[in-house]
């Protein structure tokens, strides 16, 4: 993809490229875009920009709202990590870069210091990892395909990602104890769900088929000018009085997910032997 401002916000699917990610090969996406230099002063534009919309102030009362619930069930004082997965190529793709945008909102409004907040990508190009570290972030060096354990309320920000990172991330926290220190803004379980034919979706994705009916959803909001960059965008938690509706023989030894019944998975896994 060039690097240009000739542009609509419309104009970067990266939901619908993410499967094309999947076949593709993640240094060859490197090499491509290489010549495309981060601006910085771009992402801080579309900071501003995003400020003055008014679904952003909405989502930023669903967060901080939800933040707060969350703080006062568990006893934490507040989330103060992050984690990110599959951003894309912000350095040429506009619809990352106001994702990337909104992720910085996001860590400003919670207070969760840039520093406390994981990326990962593996498509992200050497300049892109710059511009990253310069920019505060952790960046990650391996891919944990979602599969992160998490230890201290954490909020995940998967943008568009494919269903088996999600179902990943859930099959990694799959205890009563583990799952509500989690708040994810991401794609609708409930837009997956509706989207998939119900035995495929309870044979390939497990965790997110059994978690759909008791998961916390809110929509999200976006305007008609960023629907391709934040449609099918809900904030979702997983409230202890919930999972405890689920059958104690649920939690017991879950098996890791294999996905053997899915060729086009969406995401790209880690190299065999990494």
């Amino acid at each position: 993809m060039a690097c240009n401002d000739d542009w609509q916000v419309a104009g970067c699917r990266k939901g619908a490229a993410r499967r094309g990610k999947q076949a593709s090969n993640p240094k060859l996406d490197s090499h491509q875009v290489s010549d495309c230099k981060p601006d910085k002063q771009k992402i801080i534009n579309a900071m501003n920009e995003l400020r003055g919309e008014n679904f952003w102030m909405e989502w930023k009362e669903h967060l901080l709202s939800s933040a707060s619930g969350s703080s006062e069930r568990k006893g934490d004082v507040s989330l103060q990590h992050c984690v990110c997965y599959g951003l894309g190529h912000f350095a040429s793709c506009v619809s990352a870069r106001y994702q990337l945008a909104m992720l910085l909102l996001l860590l400003e409004t919670l207070q969760i210091p840039v520093g406390s907040c994981s990326v990962y990508d593996p498509v992200f190009s050497e300049s892109e990892h710059a511009a990253l570290k310069e920019l505060g972030f952790t960046v990650l060096t391996e891919n944990e395909e979602g599969k992160r354990a998490v230890y201290q309320p954490t909020l995940f920000y998967l943008m568009h990602c494919g269903k088996a990172l999600y179902n990943n991330l859930l099959w990694r926290n799959w205890t009563p104890q583990m799952l509500p220190k989690i708040i994810i803004i991401g794609n609708s379980f409930h837009g997956i769900q509706q989207r998939m034919l119900q035995r495929e979706f309870e044979r390939d994705y497990s965790f997110l088929s059994n978690v759909v009916s008791v998961c916390d959803e809110t929509s999200l909001p976006c305007s008609s000018r960023f629907l391709d960059v934040f449609n099918d965008t809900a904030l979702i938690q997983f409230p202890l009085e919930n999972l405890n509706k689920l059958p104690e023989c649920m939690w017991t030894e879950p098996s890791e997910p294999l996905y053997q019944h899915c060729p086009d998975l969406e995401i790209i896994q880690k190299e065999k032997g990494s």
